[in-house]
């Protein structure tokens, strides 16, 4: 396939919407804002070998590529709008991108979002994306905004993507030893690394109701960390509380805790809330369909301290994924 070739076969699967006043066939897309309404936008790039497995299948890097960036409008609250797409290819392989934009596309579709843009390039296999959305004027949700006393939460589960990746060979395993497992906990971690469920609903449920929020992609102590160096305080986490899947818990029985708190790939929310509002975050989030655990609570101080059972100092290996380390 040439360049335009690729570039038109990817507008022809491009869903519109109203808002987008011109889009994809352009030197830049016009995109109308709703009134009231501020502007979200964030980038990340998936490169073959860091952020995926080389073989991972097109369909999944594409859901993947996607969902790293909804997961960041999730945790401003935003509602998705558009993305653009820049796609870096060793070769023009019309059967890949095909699967690549069934995995893009599905997500898309399901959140709403439409693709209005992007670029295409001969280079080393590498997805960039850039989602904007918008949020109700001076109600976005942001990591400097956390509280002392605040409860600290997150959603759903941690540690599933980081434990699939242990057993590819492409993390280490806290202790050094791969266990074994059974087909069915081996496919649920695998589906929680390769098709990351974006937090969207649940960051909408929570406008109003928390004070900060980060999405748990580099590990939570260190996406916590973000939290607490921006907002100017310390954070205490009891470690037993993290919430972890049946499947983490049956194949990683101890280390389990080091991948909840230091894995990554979890795209989580992790957010700060007044302790007098418990009842109403736990009822948001149960409408948005997801499940939320109070894992610690904002301290006075810096840092984020995790905590064993008996109240002593625990540390993972590692605190979370770093780059250009």
């Amino acid at each position: 396939m040439a360049e335009f070739d690729l570039i038109e076969s990817i507008r022809a699967r491009a869903a519109g919407r109203d808002d987008i006043v011109l889009g994809i066939g352009d030197d830049a897309a016009l995109l109308r804002v709703p009134a009231g309404h501020e502007l979200a936008v964030t980038a990340d790039t998936l490169n073959a070998g860091v952020h995926f497995p080389a073989a991972t299948a097109a369909a999944d890097i594409g859901w993947k590529a996607l969902a790293a960036n909804l997961s960041d409008l999730a945790s401003m609250g935003a509602r998705p709008a558009w993305c653009t797409l820049s796609l870096s290819l060793p070769q023009a392989d019309a059967g890949w991108v095909d699967g690549f934009l069934d995995g893009f596309l599905g997500l898309a579709t399901a959140q709403g979002i439409a693709l209005a843009g992007g670029d295409t390039t001969r280079g080393p296999l590498s997805i960039a994306v850039t989602a904007m959305g918008h949020v109700e004027a001076g109600a976005a949700l942001r990591r400097d905004r956390a509280r002392i006393g605040d409860d600290v939460w997150v959603t759903g589960t941690l540690g599933d993507a980081a434990a699939a990746l242990v057993l590819g060979g492409h993390l280490p395993s806290p202790s050094g030893v791969v266990p074994t497992v059974d087909a069915a906990d081996a496919a649920f971690l695998a589906a929680r690394l390769d098709r990351p469920a974006p937090r969207v609903a649940a960051g909408r449920a929570l406008l109003g109701l928390a004070h900060a929020c980060v999405d748990v992609s580099d590990g939570l102590l260190a996406d916590l960390g973000h939290v607490c160096a921006r907002s100017g305080v310390g954070a205490e986490i009891a470690v037993a509380a993290l919430p972890a899947s049946g499947a983490l818990r049956r194949v990683f029985g101890d280390d389990a805790p080091a991948l909840q708190a230091a894995g990554g790939d979890d795209y989580e929310l992790c957010f700060t809330a007044p302790p007098g509002l418990r009842e109403p975050v736990r009822l948001a989030l149960e409408q948005a369909g997801v499940d939320g655990t109070r894992i610690g609570r904002i301290v006075a101080g810096q840092g984020v301290r995790a905590l064993a059972g008996d109240g002593s100092d625990w540390r993972p290996p590692r605190t979370g994924y770093v780059h250009f380390l």
